[in-house]
């Protein structure tokens, strides 16, 4: 049985770590890139469990093992990953001053699990556990990561805008 939950403890923070350079592009085939999906950003432990102090990430738990994760990011954080701050700057310019939001600041739900609704589960959790007064949650995809698309779309995301940064397209999507 799969359950939900805000992460409680360091240890889960270096399972979101360990999940995620299991899925970076670095460590994929080309193959598994192009079915799979990938993830772009590489957090430190610092800056993720900073982000996690402020509004707990979503996990996903089998058995007390980390089979997925999405991770809140506050607005507050948008100078903290560079490669994410051209993301904050587009955002800013679709979302005209609202400030009631949350950035969904990456997903992963581990090859082992995909498939099994792992994915709209964490969102649902997330919803669930937004802070008072947070009514949106905004992300961005790389437009050559179909997979996630796809999934997005189908929990109900849908497209805010299209933009190029650093030769790559990205896809700012919403969820309400």
């Amino acid at each position: 049985m799969i359950t939900y939950q805000q992460v409680t403890s360091d240890w889960q923070l270096q399972q979101i770590l360990l999940l995620q350079q299991e899925n970076l592009p670095k460590n994929l085939t080309a193959e598994a890139i192009k079915n799979q999906g990938f993830l772009t950003v590489e957090h430190t432990y610092e800056v993720l469990e900073e982000m996690n102090s402020e509004c707990g990430h979503i996990i996903a738990l089998e058995n007390e093992k980390l089979v997925g994760y999405a991770l809140c990011m506050h607005p507050k954080f948008a100078q903290s990953i560079e490669i994410l701050k051209p993301m904050f700057r587009e955002i800013n310019a679709v979302v005209e001053g609202k400030k009631n939001y949350m950035v969904m600041g990456q997903v992963c739900v581990s090859k082992s699990h995909r498939g099994k609704g792992v994915f709209r589960g964490l969102y649902k959790a997330m919803k669930e556990k937004l802070p008072q007064g947070i009514d949106t949650i905004i992300t961005e995809v790389d437009a050559s990561n179909l997979r996630s698309i796809h999934a997005h779309e189908a929990v109900g995301f849908r497209e805010l805008k299209r933009y190029l940064e650093d030769g790559r397209e990205w896809v700012l999507i919403v969820l309400q």
